[in-house]
C-alpha cells in the first residue's frame, strides 16, 4: 500500500483542482465536476480565475456578471443547500443525484433533531419531497425567493414550517426549501438581487426516488479533487453520515497510508498522487474555494488556532496560498477606483512570494471590475 504525507497529499490536491493553471476554458475546470460553491460576493467567480490561464485581462470572461451571462453555466442550491456553480448540463443530473437515500439519509442533510421529526408529522424523506412537489409547483416562473417561500408555505403541512422572527411570518424551514429545490426542478437565478429562483428547463417529475449512479459521481468527484480522503470526509461534504453514504461507495479505488489512517482515492488518480507536480504557486483563494471544502482542515491548516482565521462563523475572508501552504488571509475594500487587498500572513513571507501576491491581487481586482489593485501587509 503507498503511504503518502501532507505535503504530498497538497501537491496532489493543488494540481488536481487545476491550481496550476493549465485550463484556459472556465467550463472544463475540474472542480466544476463537483460544483463551486458560491455564497459570498464573487466567489464563484474569483475561484475561477484563480483557476484559468491566460493575463490578467483574460478573467474578465469569469467576471460575476459574465458568469450571469454564460449560458454553459448554472447556480443552484446544491450540496449541503449551499449556492455552487455548475455545468448547467449537469443541473438535472444533479437533482436526482440530491434525493436522499432514506429517512435517515434525509434526517442528516437536513439536521433534524427528533422534536423536530415529530413536529413535522411526518418521515424526514417525505417532508423533503413534500416540499420539493410545492416547490416545483410554486416556481413555473422567475420569482423572488420570498414570494416562492410564501406560495409553498401554503402549499406544504403546518408541520414543515415555523415562525420566524426576522421576517414576522411562519414560513417554510429554510434549510428544508433549500434542499428541496433542485429536487424540484428549480435553480437560482444568478445576479439577481433579491434571490430569485427560476425552474430549470426540461424538468423532471418529482419521484423520490434517488439515482445511484449520479450519487456516487458525487462522491468520485470529491475523493478525486480531495483524495485521499476517508468516507466519513466524503459523507461530510455531502451533509449526510458514513452509514448513509455506504449504498452509494465506489468501488474500484485505490487505498493509501495517510496519516495513520486509510484513505481512498479514485483508482486512475493513484499515479498524480505518487508523483504531483511542484505546487510553486501563489494564489488568492476566495471564501469558500474548492481546496477550503474539503473536510480533513488539519491537513490543510494542521494550527487549529489558525482555522479560526480562515473558517468562521460568518464572513470568512480569503486565504492566500502561497507554494502548497495555506499561508495567510486576505479581505478587499474598494478605495476609489482602486480594489485595496489587506492580507494578513500567518508567517514572514519572503519578498518573491509577496511580489507574486501582489500580481494575484491585479487578477483579484479585475475580477471585480476595477482598473487597480493596492495591496496592504498587515
Amino acid at each position: 500500500m503507498l503511504s503518502v504525507d501532507r505535503k504530498q497529499v497538497l501537491a496532489y490536491r493543488i494540481a488536481a483542482q487545476g491550481l496550476h493553471r493549465e485550463a484556459a476554458d472556465p467550463a472544463g475546470l475540474a472542480v466544476l465536476d463537483l460544483g463551486i460553491q458560491d455564497n459570498q460576493r464573487d466567489s464563484g467567480a474569483l475561484a475561477m480565475a484563480a483557476r484559468v490561464s491566460g493575463a490578467v485581462n483574460a478573467v474578465s470572461a469569469v467576471s460575476a456578471v459574465a458568469l450571469a451571462d454564460d449560458p454553459r453555466f448554472g447556480l443552484a442550491w446544491s450540496h449541503r443547500g449551499a449556492p455552487h456553480w455548475h455545468r448547467k448540463a449537469d443541473l438535472a443530473g444533479l437533482a436526482s443525484a440530491l434525493v436522499p437515500l432514506d429517512d435517515a439519509d434525509a434526517q442528516a442533510r437536513m439536521g433534524w433533531q427528533r422534536r423536530t421529526v415529530a413536529a413535522a408529522g411526518m418521515p424526514p424523506k417525505e417532508a423533503l419531497l413534500t416540499t420539493a412537489k410545492a416547490i416545483r409547483e410554486a416556481v413555473d416562473r422567475p420569482m423572488t425567493k420570498g414570494a416562492a417561500s410564501t406560495i409553498v408555505t401554503g402549499l406544504v403541512p403546518a408541520g414543515l414550517s415555523v415562525w420566524c422572527r426576522p421576517c414576522g411570518s411562519t414560513h417554510v424551514l429554510e434549510q428544508l426549501m433549500r434542499l428541496a429545490a433542485p429536487i424540484g426542478g428549480v435553480r437560482l437565478v444568478a445576479g439577481a438581487a433579491p434571490a430569485t429562483l427560476a425552474p430549470l428547463e426540461d424538468r423532471q417529475p418529482v419521484t423520490g426516488d434517488p439515482d445511484m449512479d449520479a450519487a456516487t459521481t458525487i462522491v468520485v468527484a470529491y475523493l478525486s479533487l480531495h483524495g485521499p480522503a476517508t468516507a466519513g470526509e466524503a459523507a461530510g461534504f455531502v451533509g449526510t453520515t458514513r452509514k448513509c453514504l455506504a449504498p452509494v461507495w465506489p468501488d474500484g479505488l485505490a487505498e493509501v497510508s495517510f496519516d495513520s489512517r486509510n484513505a481512498f482515492l479514485p483508482a486512475d488518480r493513484l499515479s498524480l498522487l505518487e508523483n504531483p507536480p511542484e505546487p510553486a504557486v501563489v494564489r488568492l483563494l476566495p471564501p469558500s474555494d474548492p481546496l477550503l471544502q474539503g473536510r480533513d482542515r488539519l491537513t490543510l491548516v494542521p494550527d487549529k488556532a489558525q482555522h479560526k482565521e480562515i473558517w468562521k462563523i460568518l464572513g470568512n475572508p480569503g486565504a492566500v496560498l502561497a507554494d502548497g501552504e495555506l499561508a495567510g488571509t486576505w479581505r478587499a475594500k474598494t478605495s476609489g477606483k482602486r480594489l485595496r487587498i489587506t492580507v494578513s500572513p500567518f508567517w514572514n513571507l519572503p519578498r518573491p512570494v509577496r511580489e507574486r501576491t501582489e500580481n494575484e491581487a491585479e487578477r483579484v481586482a479585475a475580477v471585480r471590475g476595477y482598473s487597480e489593485a493596492a495591496v496592504d501587509w498587515a
